[in-house]
């Protein structure tokens, strides 16, 4: 209105903003006409950011960390150095020389002994032993394992706590036992095979099991499967338990059948326990087979049950050829881990989940 002063907070100038007068800065008048409110908090300086708390000491706690567990598991690799390790290398360095395991005298001799394996007919007959076993064991016991495990575990059967028990027995026995068990049942005069053909008048149909060079490895064989077959069943009805059951019951929905049902539903999703475990039993076959020849039939009769870890056996700690033995080893060392490797690739797949 007339008469009334201009208001000076709201006064201007020109080359002024509102708010301010002449003579002043911009934020000497805004503090001082704000000066009853509240500042806002200000901004601090750039500067390095804050460390966290105990960041300073991460870097030497993850150091002792390590430390910690190199000396857990310094124990386990100086055992495994000692007994796994220097063994391996020591066959290798000892296959190129010729040595009778006893005297001071060591010859390099190169390939030599190799050379001579392939004019050996025992060690070829020995090497065909060793394949024959692991393709037919394998192959019965596997399969066997798998059927087993099948019915066990989709079919209400009675008293099938008391088949798995049964079924798992030989599996926890010492190989010498069950040497022992099959010597007895393959007992030419005694045996429990004969006796029971003998009480039941079939006189003809009575064999010499552990003398026949036609049937000592297949009675072998029966030994090796029989020994291995509750374990690998129990391997693989854990696989099949852990399968929901809705997958079954909308297959069933379906029309699927029981086998269909295994080969379609139960195969395909236990088939990373079936690679992990077929490879795990080429790799054991080869020592089971060893363990059991030499304590039921000795190789005989006439190496016609030799295998390749008990020929490699006589000839370096029987005949005094330790070198030629340990050329054997390093043949045993590569086709085991040829097998394993042929194998695990030979059952890659996508694995299927549910």
């Amino acid at each position: 209105m007339p008469g009334n002063p201009p208001d000076s907070s709201l006064g201007t100038s020109p080359g002024t903003s509102p708010g301010t007068s002449p003579g002043t800065s911009p934020g000497t008048s805004l503090g001082t006409s704000l000066g009853t409110l509240p500042r806002p908090a200000t901004r601090r300086a750039a500067g390095p950011a804050p460390r966290r708390r105990g960041a300073a000491g991460s870097a030497p706690r993850r150091r002792g960390n390590g430390l910690f567990v190199l000396a857990c598991l310094a124990p386990a690799l100086v055992l495994f150095a000692l007994f796994m390790i220097v063994p391996t290398v020591n066959v290798f360095r000892m296959s190129f020389y010729t040595w009778s395991g006893f005297s001071p005298d060591m010859r390099f001799v190169g390939l030599d002994n190799f050379t001579a394996l392939l004019d050996d007919a025992q060690f070829v007959r020995a090497f065909q032993n060793t394949v024959a076993l692991l393709v037919v064991v394998t192959v019965v016991t596997m399969g066997m394992g798998l059927f087993l495990a099948a019915i066990m575990t989709r079919q209400r059967l009675r008293g099938r706590t008391l088949y798995r028990f049964v079924l798992y027995v030989p599996s926890v026995l010492s190989v010498v036992v069950i040497a022992a068990i099959f010597s007895a049942v393959f007992d030419q005069e005694n045996g429990l095979i004969n006796g029971t053909l003998r009480a039941l008048s079939l006189d003809g149909l009575r064999q010499v099991w552990l003398g026949d060079q036609d049937l000592v490895l297949w009675s072998v064989a029966i030994a090796m499967v029989w020994q291995s077959l509750g374990y690998y069943m129990v391997l693989y009805m854990s696989g099949m338990a852990s399968i929901p059951e809705d997958v079954y019951e909308a297959s069933a929905l379906d029309g699927a059948s029981p086998g269909r049902q295994f080969f379609a539903i139960t195969l395909p999703l236990i088939w990373q326990n079936l690679r992990t475990t077929l490879t795990f039993f080429v790799m054991s076959a080869v020592n089971l087979s060893f363990v059991l020849v030499r304590a039921m039939t000795g190789g005989g009769p006439d190496g016609s049950s030799e295998v390749l870890l008990s020929y490699m056996y006589k000839q370096a700690y029987t005949n005094s050829s330790y070198g030629y033995g340990m050329a054997i080893g390093v043949v045993i060392f590569a086709f085991s881990f040829l097998v394993s490797l042929l194998v695990s690739r030979a059952t890659r797949r996508e694995p299927l989940q549910f």
